[in-house]
């Protein structure tokens, strides 16, 4: 049985996502449909590519996976079919996935070409990409799709932090849902630049400080902010038992400084 996984803005409120999942068993009922997030911010395909980045690879091989944000059809958001990393990815070309996949190159990117069956053409997912995930777990190739293109229409890749030799700067890509606030810092990264020095981390208006990093959460009192590289190796600020989103300010975008000495 064939997984599909869906990534979407779509919310649970409306009817759309019910939509886009009949679509999806009327075409091909022997799938597997897995929701990894439909509480992506509207049009926000930073942090859609970030939730997907961070829990593909732990699907099986050859798992089909949906991105819907931003993806009405223009000129600038042509509707690709990916084969990457052993996965299938579904999506508009509008950026996300020079961010999903910028650490190893795609093995083929087809633009699609499926009719669509109504002319209603603000519903990508339901009309396009539903189809060309069945018409793939059916066992279908992309050629039949779709015609190959050579690369991707990149565009600025926000998750690269400036790199200096005493200094790091980078920012907040992700709030998750405990408030912790995740960076585009990895910790190869940090280890390359530091060389066993002593280190600040300095955010909010820089009044905010750590010197170390934890290994775990209780490595500090209940309400005390901390520094630790995630399950996916990013440098995160957290505190132990609270929200740092709310109790320090930070916010997507902020701007986080690792200062070498």
């Amino acid at each position: 049985m064939s997984i599909i996984t869906l990534t979407t803005d779509l919310g649970t409120k409306d009817h759309y996502l019910a939509s886009l999942k009949a679509t999806i068993y009327s075409q091909y009922d022997d799938v597997k449909i897995i929701d990894i997030s439909h509480e992506i911010d509207h049009f926000n395909i930073l942090q859609g590519a970030l939730v997907l980045k961070n829990c593909f690879k732990d699907f099986p091989p050859k798992t089909i996976h949906i991105i819907a944000i931003d993806d009405e059809l223009s000129i600038d958001n042509d509707h690709v079919a990916v084969f990457a990393h052993g996965h299938y990815f579904i999506g508009a070309d509008n950026g996300l996935f020079s961010i999903l996949l910028d650490d190893f190159k795609a093995e083929k990117i087809f633009s699609l070409n499926i009719s669509q069956k109504t002319d209603f053409l603000t519903f990508a997912s339901r009309d396009i990409f539903a189809t060309a995930a069945c018409h793939i777990a059916r066992g279908g190739t992309l050629e039949l799709i779709g015609k190959e293109i050579s690369d991707f229409n990149v565009k600025k890749n926000l998750l690269k932090p400036v790199i200096e030799k005493n200094l790091i700067k980078g920012i907040v890509t992700y709030i998750d849902n405990y408030g912790n606030a995740i960076t585009n810092i990895n910790l190869k990264t940090f280890e390359d630049v530091r060389k066993s020095r002593n280190f600040s981390i300095l955010f909010g208006r820089e009044d905010e400080e750590i010197k170390k990093i934890s290994t775990k959460y209780k490595e500090v009192e209940i309400a005390e902010k901390l520094a630790i590289f995630n399950s996916n190796n990013f440098l995160q600020v957290s505190i132990n038992q609270g929200n740092a989103n709310s109790l320090l300010g930070l916010k997507f975008f902020d701007t986080i400084r690792i200062e070498f000495k």
